[in-house]
């Protein structure tokens, strides 16, 4: 297809945003020629600049519904930069709404949900399929035939500075404090991390700053267990997951990341979100999934837990 400026919306959260990098891959494939800018929020406004698919990239503040100067700059961004067509991966309630501040007038070709866009993705069951799918068929409407998994071969960051020697795993036991049945127990990851050390491996502990209640608890339960909470970038986690033997962790944005850099990863999940619809995908990717999270067990883990040999 000939367009000389391809809207992209992508808002987040980290696990939706690494699960969106195919689609950014083949949509940049789909139009060489084209001026490609994303829009996005501001914690992964540096990551799409980095992964090279993006001529600019747009920071969405998000206004709230009484803002209406934040809207009207916003429809005159939209408007004046003659986008031929936009690809929404968003497809929110909100995203869509950006397609009715083209009106009046034209609006550019448009592949999402919105109503009336000229590229709907119109599969009433789209909400039962898991994302990778979702957004293949959302691009297969739009006339990009073939969509591939994430590819992170181009985050590269330098681990040096942590000085780990031996073989370790990685263990990521965070994620969103409002969502608490989604974490398995700090005591659990505790266990685990003791029954690594007794095989001669090393934990490593990511996570952010925010996690660092759970880290400290887990590092007090073991410790020879490698603490970086709040010292690594996505970079760093990618570099790691390249190193490690292997990796546990909950339903969090790095485990997506640990996933699609080819380490072997465990991925935890409760009745709180379905991985049917929204878990890592490969072949080095295993899930346990129980509800309430905390019923499972460390020996259920111990053994479902895959390694890379060093």
């Amino acid at each position: 297809m000939t367009a000389s400026h391809i809207l992209v919306i992508k808002l987040g959260a980290l696990g939706d945003f690494i699960q969106a990098m195919g689609p950014f891959r083949v949509i940049r494939e789909f139009h060489r020629e084209a001026r490609i800018t994303l829009l996005t929020t501001a914690p992964f406004a540096a990551l799409a600049r980095e992964c090279g698919y993006f001529d600019e990239v747009w920071v969405d503040d998000r206004p709230h519904l009484l803002q209406i100067f934040s809207w009207l700059a916003l429809r005159r961004r939209l408007r004046g930069a003659c986008f031929d067509r936009v690809y929404d991966l968003q497809t929110s309630d909100r995203s869509s709404f950006y397609f009715r501040l083209f009106r009046p007038g034209p609006a550019p070709q448009w592949s999402g949900i919105a109503k009336g866009c000229s590229h709907p993705h119109d599969n009433l069951e789209r909400d039962l399929m898991h994302t990778l799918d979702r957004q293949a068929q959302q691009l297969a409407r739009a006339g990009i035939a073939e969509t591939p998994e994430p590819d992170l071969s181009w985050m590269v960051g330098d681990i040096s500075r942590f000085a780990l020697e031996g073989d370790f795993v990685l263990l990521a036991p965070g994620g969103a404090v409002h969502r608490p049945a989604k974490h398995w127990g700090a005591d659990s990851y505790g266990a685990l991390a003791q029954h690594l050390v007794e095989k001669g491996l090393t934990p490593v502990l990511l996570g952010g700053r925010g996690d660092g209640q759970v880290m400290a608890a887990i590092a007090a339960a073991c410790p020879e267990i490698r603490n970086l909470c709040g010292e690594t970038e996505l970079e760093d986690i990618a570099a790691l997951a390249r190193g490690a033997r292997g990796a546990v962790g909950n339903d969090t944005g790095p485990m997506h990341v640990i996933a699609a850099c080819g380490c072997p990863s465990l991925v935890l999940f409760s009745g709180d979100s379905d991985p049917a619809l929204c878990a890592p995908r490969g072949v080095d990717v295993d899930i346990l999934r129980r509800d309430p999270l905390t019923g499972l067990g460390v020996e259920e883990v111990v053994s479902s837990l895959r390694l890379r040999q060093p």
